[in-house]
This record gives structure tokens, sequence and C-alpha cells, in this order.
């Protein structure tokens, strides 16, 4: 393994932050309530860095995800690139590649993920969808939502022909209710009865289309099962996105008890402080280790599944440790809702959720590790 980022890896991920750290300031980050700061997601489309994950792979994305973790940038890079750039790419038909990327990589289309659990959503009439998926991270700034029905099968929903309610999160991601009552959704992958062999995560395999006839009650066939890929790549990039989150508590905090005294000495040179800095540094290094471990195999083209889910436990479990011990050290500062590491707190708590707190995503990787369904 080598996590040394390459030449464009490191390029993007240093222009990233620049405009992160440019225009996700705190005070346009609280002009922005609750929605997204359309002004820097057209900076950062134009930049071409949701264009440029194509080419740095997953790896590349979590770097660049840290960066806005840092700062908590609110826009909808990482479900669009996940969710649209990457789910595309590995798995739409050439035609659907030809049409969408394009748009993705510009911004124009955006793509959030309704990932929903069992029997949530599911296909009556051939092509429609019906199901209520409650909460969608970025919904009210998607123009497609990818759909996973009650058979794990992916569509591509166009948000306008939804119902799409606002929905509060405890981050400020612009999230959504969906409602789908025989609303037309378009197959990943392309229509019922074509057998469409993606080029899945290693770039390699079959790009052709067999047109032939097809049991429509019947799974295509795949190299890589979308559903599986797609969700370990959720997980592998809203981890980096953690790691970010929590690199930016940590150096607040820092910065913070470096600065305030008490008695005369700041409260940095208290072992306490110290200890609780430690453990939370130690704890933002594992989950960006194992996250970048993930990223790595996904763009090797090895299985990394069991990866996936075990940087999403660390991003969840250490995660939320990091995000209060930010708070913490900030004393009473820290409980005030306008002070910046509130923000970091408040996304850590909803990355923990939405990645699926520690001991269910620690069960599902136990009964992985039972079933002998271990990657090596």
């Amino acid at each position: 393994m080598d996590f040394t980022p390459t030449e464009e890896q490191a390029a993007a991920r240093d222009l990233a932050a620049r405009i992160f750290g440019d225009l996700s300031t705190h005070e346009r980050l609280a002009a922005a309530g609750t929605g997204s700061d359309a002004e820097l997601w057209k900076e950062l489309c134009t930049a071409g860095l949701v264009a440029a994950v194509a080419d740095i792979g997953l790896l590349g994305l979590v770097l660049l995800l840290e960066e806005q973790g840092r700062t908590t940038a609110q826009v909808p890079f990482a479900a669009s690139c996940v969710y649209g750039l990457l789910a595309v790419t590995a798995h739409g038909s050439r035609e659907q590649r030809e049409r969408l990327l394009p748009g993705i990589g510009d911004g124009t289309v955006v793509v959030s993920g309704a990932m929903s659990g069992p029997g949530a959503v599911r296909e009556g009439a051939p092509g429609r969808l019906s199901g209520v998926v409650p909460v969608v991270p970025w919904l009210r700034d998607a123009t497609h939502a990818l759909v996973a029905d009650d058979r794990h099968r992916l569509w591509l929903v166009r948000t306008a022909e939804a119902a799409c309610e606002p929905v509060e999160l405890t981050a400020p991601w612009s999230a959504g209710r969906l409602t789908l009552d025989g609303t037309p959704g378009e197959r990943l992958g392309g229509p019922p009865g074509e057998r469409y062999a993606g080029e899945g995560p290693d770039g390699e395999g079959p790009d052709e289309v067999d047109r032939g006839e097809v049991d429509p009650d019947e799974e295509e066939w795949a190299p890589h099962d979308a559903y599986d890929d797609i969700l370990a790549t959720a997980r592998t990039a809203f981890a980096g996105l953690q790691a970010g989150v929590c690199a930016g508590s940590l150096a607040r905090a820092v910065e913070y008890t470096n600065t305030r005294e008490q008695f005369g000495r700041p409260l940095a040179a208290k072992q306490g402080v110290q200890l609780r800095a430690a453990d939370a540094y130690m704890d933002t290094e594992a989950i960006r280790v194992t996250a970048y471990e993930a990223a790595w195999r996904r763009d090797e083209g090895l299985a990394y599944a069991t990866h996936a889910l075990t940087a999403a436990w660390w991003a969840s479990e250490a995660g939320q440790r990091v995000v209060h011990t930010g708070q913490h050290l900030h004393g009473g500062t820290g409980a005030d809702l306008e002070h910046p590491v509130h923000r970091h707190f408040l996304w850590g708590r909803q990355l923990d959720a939405y990645l699926g707190c520690g001991s269910e995503v620690l069960q599902e990787l136990g009964e992985l590790i039972v079933s002998g369904e271990v990657e090596t």
C-alpha cells in the first residue's frame, strides 16, 4: 500500500484547500443558514474539482473531502461525486455517461443519494417507483436522486418529477424528504431488457450492451454489484469527510488552548488538556488511514467492502469522540451555538448518524467475518 498522493491528487487537494479556505469562512457559513453556498459550489466546479474525481479516483476524492470537512463547507460535493460521478462512471451505460457526466462535472447536474432501507421504495409499473425516503442529504440542491429499490436495483430519478419537502438535520446539509408516487425512474446501467456490464471500480470490464432477450425478473449481470460498490464508496468518502471535520475541530481546539490562559498559563500547558488532545489526534489519524486504505483498494480494483466498513466504524465511533473533545476543550465557549467549533460538533454527530452508529457498523462487519466474507 502506498497512500502518497500522485501529482494530480496533490494538486487537486491543494487547490481545494485554497478555495475552501478562501470562501468557506465563518461569516459566509452563518449567512448560508441551513442551505448550500451556491457561489462556492460554482467556484469548485469551475475549477474542475468535481470533474477531476474521475481521474484522481476515490483516494483523490477522500483528500478533497478532508479539505471540505476542515471548513464544514456547505456544498453537495460528497453526494454528487459519490452518487453521481463515480456511480455513473462505474455502473452507468455508455449513453448515460455521455449524457450525465459533463453536467455533473460542471455542477449543472447534482445527484443526491437515496439509498433507503429495505422495502422503502418499490417498482410498480415498469420504470415507475413508489415509496418514501424520509431523509436525503442535499436533496434540496439536487437535480437527480440515485434511488435504491427493495431489490437493491438503482434508479436515477429527476427531483423535479418527485415530491421533495425540506427536512432539517443536525448539520445544515440542505436535506429533504423524497416521496415517489408512480414516479418515472431511469435504471442505472440502462433500461430493462439490456444487459450492461459496467467498467467497475478497476476501470476494466466489457463496455457493450447485449440487446438479447432478458427475463424481466432476472437480475442483470454485472462484474461488480452496483449497490454494494456504491454503498462501500459512500462509506469511504464520508469517512474521509469525517476525518476533515475532526481535523478542523482539533485544530481549533489547539489554537484556543494555546492562547487561552488560566492563572497565567495557557490551557495547553495542563496535562489533562494535552492527553485529551492527544487521544483526539490518534482517533483522527485512525479515521484518515482507514479511509485511505479503503479508497486505495477500490482504486486498485481490490475488494474493499470490509475495509469501507472499518473506515465507517472509526468515523462513527471515534469521530463523535473527537468533536466532543473539540467542544469540551473550548470550555463554555464551545457551548456557543454561533462559535465555529460548534459547527464541527454538529457535522461530526450528523456523520456519525449517517454512517450508522458504531455498534450497527460493527455488527455488520462482524457478520461478514463470521460468514467468511472478509477480503485480504
